[in-house]
C-alpha cells in the first residue's frame, strides 16, 4: 500500500491546457473520489496517475517515488474502466491470470491471487464463464477482480458503475466499499455522480474546469462549501439558489432582500462585508425549508409537481422565474399545484458574492 502526491501538476494537449496545477495530498489507504462535471480534468488526472498521459508539468509522486517517468506496468497500479475491457474469448479464470502470465508471474502465485480474489468478490462460479455470459454486475466484479490479482499500491476506478442500472449501481458501491475495508489499498475513484462521491469517499476531491476547487470529508464538503459551484454540486438534490441584493450593512451583518420577491428580507453574519446594492445568491439545502413562521422570513411558492417517495417528498416548485426544489417530511403536501409558504431560517442559509466567493 502507498500514499500518493500531487505537486502542481498540469497537463496541456497541445496549447489547450486541461489541468492547472494540481495540488494533493493522498494517504496511504484513503479512499479517494475526484467528482466533477464532464469535462472538469478528473478522468485526466486519473490517467496521469496510472502512467497512461504523459505529466506536462509537476510531480506525481506513490510512496515518496516521483513516477513521471516510469511505465504504467511498473507503478504498482491497477486500473478498473468504465467499459470492464474484458478479453471476449476467454473464461473468466484467463482473463484473471492472463496478466500474470505475461508477465512471467509462477504459476502457484497466480493461482493463489486468483483464489483470493475470486472468494472476495463471490465469483467462485463464474470462473468457467465467458464475458457474453456474464450479467452487468458480474462483469464488473470479474474487471475488478483482475484488478485486485495485481495486488497494487493503488486502485484506480474510472467511472466503474456508469453502465449498470440504478439497482446494481447501489449495490456495487456497497461491494466496492466492503472491498476497500478488506484490503485497505489506496483507491482513487472517479465518477460525477454526486451521490457516489458522497456515499464511498474518505475524502471528495472537487474539480471544475482543470482546476480543484475543494478537498475534504464528505460532510464537510456538503455543510461547508468554499463556493457556490461546489455548494451547488455536492448534494442531492441539489442546493437551491435565489438572487438577492445587499440592502443595508452594518455591525457586521448584512440585510439581503430576494429579486423574485422583494418583500423578503434577512439579516445574517458575513465573513467579509459587500456594499449595499451589490446582488448577492442565497443558498439554501432543499431539506432546511421550515414551516411558514418557523423560519426568520416567509417565502410563498408556486408547486409545480411534487413526487411522494414515501419517507419524504420533493416539492419542485418556483417563485418569479427561479425554481426550488423543496424536501418535505412524508406527510403530503395537498395537490400538485396548490401554492404554498415556506420558511426561510437565516441560520441555514449560504450567501455568496458575484463571482460566486462564499461570503457567508
Amino acid at each position: 500500500m502507498a500514499g500518493l502526491t500531487l505537486t502542481n501538476v498540469v497537463k496541456r494537449f497541445g496549447a489547450l491546457q486541461v489541468v492547472h496545477g494540481a495540488n494533493l495530498e493522498i494517504a496511504d489507504g484513503e479512499f479517494v473520489v475526484f467528482v466533477g462535471p464532464s469535462g472538469c480534468g478528473k478522468s485526466t488526472l486519473l490517467r496521469m496517475i496510472a502512467g497512461l498521459e504523459d505529466v506536462s508539468g509537476g510531480e506525481i509522486a506513490i510512496d515518496g517515488t516521483v513516477v513521471n517517468d516510469v511505465e504504467p506496468a511498473e507503478r504498482r497500479i491497477a486500473m478498473v474502466f468504465q467499459s470492464y475491457a474484458l478479453y471476449p474469448h476467454m473464461t473468466v479464470r484467463r482473463n484473471l491470470s492472463f496478466g500474470l502470465q505475461m508477465n512471467g508471474n509462477p504459476k502457484e502465485d497466480t493461482e493463489r491471487r486468483i483464489a483470493h480474489a475470486a472468494d472476495i468478490l463471490q465469483i467462485n462460479e463464474l470462473m468457467d464463464r465467458r464475458p457474453a455470459q456474464l450479467s452487468g454486475g458480474q462483469r464488473q466484479r470479474v474487471a475488478i477482480g483482475r484488478a485486485i490479482v495485481r495486488e497494487p499500491q493503488v486502485f484506480l476506478f474510472d467511472e466503474p458503475l456508469s453502465n449498470l442500472d440504478a439497482e446494481l449501481r447501489v449495490q456495487m458501491r456497497v461491494e466496492i466499499s466492503k472491498l476497500h475495508k478488506q484490503l485497505g489499498t489506496t483507491m482513487i475513484y472517479v465518477t460525477h455522480d454526486q451521490t457516489e462521491a458522497m456515499t464511498l469517499a474518505d475524502k471528495i476531491v472537487v474539480l471544475r474546469a482543470g482546476r480543484i476547487e475543494q478537498v475534504g470529508a464528505p460532510l464537510d464538503l456538503y455543510d461547508d462549501p468554499a463556493n457556490q459551484f461546489v455548494a451547488g454540486f455536492v448534494g442531492s438534490p441539489k442546493m437551491n439558489f435565489l438572487k438577492g441584493r445587499v440592502e443595508a450593512v452594518g455591525g457586521g451583518s448584512i440585510t439581503v432582500s430576494l429579486i423574485a420577491d422583494p418583500s423578503v428580507r434577512l439579516t445574517m453574519p458575513v465573513n467579509s462585508m459587500p456594499a449595499e446594492g451589490t446582488p448577492v445568491t442565497l443558498g439554501i439545502r432543499p431539506e432546511h425549508f421550515t414551516d411558514a413562521g418557523a423560519g426568520n422570513a416567509d417565502l410563498k411558492v408556486a408547486v409545480d409537481v411534487a413526487e411522494h417517495l414515501g419517507h419524504t417528498s420533493y416539492i419542485y416548485a418556483s417563485v418569479a422565474d427561479e425554481a426550488l426544489i423543496i424536501e418535505r417530511p412524508e406527510t403530503r403536501h395537498s395537490g400538485h399545484r396548490q401554492d404554498f409558504t415556506v420558511g426561510l431560517p437565516a441560520r441555514r442559509c449560504f450567501l455568496f458574492d458575484a463571482d460566486g466567493q462564499r461570503l457567508r
